[in-house]
């Protein structure tokens, strides 16, 4: 049974699972979709074309599926696609994609902290969180089990490798690997993300082997394409098959050690 209060504003267009709650003051217009067990809080906005899944929770003042904040937009029919499992909180902001036909993903199982934006045309994993403030552009990729730290902006086309930590107010430029920690202005690596994987029970030897192929990238004064070509020496893993597909890949190319740009 789907619970609605008498105060929220729901279009006939939109499309309710069972088990659905709209808060007060919330509005609801658009063909939308929202999967069974989504609780919507208070004075939340959802429009457009936009689909969320089962069981996600959505703070007060979310607004969700406006259009995007690019010059580019000409109006046409673009999407958001959100899964299951998501914890969506206070006045997070996310946009569809911008051309017609184009989406914005979001799979399942992440958290999503106050004020967080979400631009047209990125890609979320699952298993993410974005702590309060974060902030991504367009086109940005954010791999499974990603952390990225409050007040952090991230650039257009970035990517976000799986297990990797953004440290608080980073600015990233550069595409982050996965399973490393990065901080700083521009966000640079600063050693293999060791609590986060032992806490994903990756097995022992599995860490022994990034903390080689760190130091492979970091440590060895090489250039990427040097490194590369050690990374292909090492054991065979999925770990490092991940981290060779992920370089040769990356569009803006990844953060360095001592890369840091000047502040002024």
């Amino acid at each position: 049974m789907r619970h609605i209060h008498p105060t929220a504003l729901v279009s006939p267009e939109v499309e309710l699972e069972d088990d659905v709650t709209v808060g007060p003051f919330s509005i609801i217009e658009g063909p939308v979709k929202i999967g069974r067990g989504t609780t919507v809080g208070a004075h939340v906005h959802i429009m457009g074309y936009t689909t969320i899944g089962q069981n996600c929770r959505i703070f007060t003042g979310a607004v969700i599926g406006s259009i995007p904040q690019d010059l580019k937009y000409r109006g046409e029919e673009t999407y958001l696609k959100i899964g299951d499992n998501n914890t969506i909180r206070e006045f997070v902001t996310m946009n569809p994609g911008t051309a017609r036909g184009e989406s914005t993903t979001v799979g399942d199982n992440n958290l999503f902290m106050a004020n967080v934006h979400i631009a047209h045309n990125c890609t979320i994993g699952n298993h993410v969180i974005i702590a309060n403030l974060g902030s991504l552009a367009g086109h940005v990729v954010v791999e499974d089990y990603a952390i990225i730290g409050g007040i952090t902006g991230v650039h257009q086309f970035c990517h976000i490798g799986a297990h990797s930590i953004t440290g608080g107010c980073s600015k990233i430029t550069k595409d982050i690997l996965p399973f490393i920690m990065a901080d700083g202005h521009p966000a640079v690596p600063c050693g293999l993300n060791k609590i986060g994987l032992k806490r994903r029970s990756f097995p022992q030897e599995k860490i022994d082997l990034l903390e080689q192929a760190y130091r492979i990238l970091f440590r060895a004064n090489l250039n990427v394409s040097q490194a590369v070509r050690e990374l292909e020496k090492l054991l065979p893993s999925e770990e490092i098959s991940h981290l060779l597909r992920f370089i040769r890949n990356s569009q803006r190319g990844i953060a360095r050690e001592g890369a840091r740009e000047i502040d002024l």
